[in-house]
Order: structure tokens, then sequence, then C-alpha cells
């Protein structure tokens, strides 16, 4: 018999609410749009498009698994965005 190597598997590294350690109580929309276009200029993907941290090249908000937003933030995160495009702060879809 030939004598196999163990693979170990790691284990992900948890992610950490940036909401919860900012000790965040509400996410306001306003604010929410200024940090959005202000790291617009910063993300960059590989293909050299603009990548925000919370809504995907589509527009679609980023799940909570894929962003590591806590639910409570997650929530009020989600309605701030929606609230920012009835505004028409945010685009609905991406060009």
């Amino acid at each position: 018999m030939k004598d196999r190597k163990k693979v170990y598997k790691r284990s992900p590294r948890r992610k950490v609410c940036n909401f919860c350690v900012n000790k965040v109580e509400e996410i306001d929309y306003i604010e929410l749009v200024k940090e959005i276009e202000k790291t617009k200029d910063k993300n960059f993907d590989k293909n050299g498009e603009k990548r925000t941290r919370y809504i995907a090249e589509s527009g679609k908000i980023i799940p909570r698994r894929t962003s590591g937003v806590c639910v409570k933030h997650q929530r009020m995160l989600a309605q701030a965005i929606k609230r920012a495009r009835i505004m028409a702060l945010l685009p609905f879809k991406a060009d």
C-alpha cells in the first residue's frame, strides 16, 4: 500500500461585522452612499471594475455570509440601500 498524506482542511477565518466593531447603532442611507462613493475609488477588482463592499457589480445587495455583516446590521443595511435607491442616490441595477 502507498503512504497517503493526510490533508487537513483549514477552516476559514470567521468574518467580523464592521458595524459592530465600530459600534454603529443606526445606518443612515445618506452616510452609506457617501461611504460607498468614497470606497469606489479605492476598491477595484481584477478586471479594473469598481467594486463596493455591500453592493455587487450588478447592483444586488451582497448577502451577509459573503460580506460578514451580522443579522441586525444586514437588515439595517438592506433598508438603507433600498431607501437610497428610492431617493435616486444609488442605481437599482448597474449599467
